[in-house]
């Protein structure tokens, strides 16, 4: 059985897990590994803190997203299907790993931060494409 999000040690598999599988992933994968050099190392741990505010309001984040992902934008347009893909692995990864009041929060917060990022980077969707 599945556990619930309950620490820090469990948005760090989250979030490890999560991008483990961003890395391979034909879709976006390109924006983590070719498109902009990230440093895992520093990259991880603001994930982690960035998670751990979202779902137990620790308030140990600081940063802006959105500054980075306009700035990605600039290096190779975003379009709806990176953010969809996103936001499925996501999900995906919090259903392998975890159920829950916790996991579903925790989703419903990417679909609403994907959603946000999306309509702010590029748009509102057309009549022919959907953000979901």
């Amino acid at each position: 059985m599945k556990k619930e999000i309950e620490n820090r040690s469990d948005i760090e598999q989250l979030v490890n897990t999560f991008y483990e599988k961003v890395k391979r992933d034909e879709v976006i994968g390109d924006f983590f590994t070719r498109v902009t050099v990230i440093d895992w190392d520093k990259h991880l741990p603001v994930m982690y803190d960035f998670w751990e505010n979202i779902i137990f309001h620790v308030g140990g984040y600081t940063g802006n997203p959105m500054k980075h992902h306009e700035a990605l934008h600039r290096k190779e347009p975003l379009r709806a299907v990176h953010f969809n893909r996103w936001t499925a692995l996501f999900n995906e990864t919090v259903d392998e790993l975890f159920q829950g009041q916790k996991a579903e929060q925790a989703k419903q917060r990417a679909l609403s931060i994907a959603t946000v990022m999306r309509i702010n980077i590029i748009g509102l969707p057309n009549q022919e494409e959907s953000i979901y």
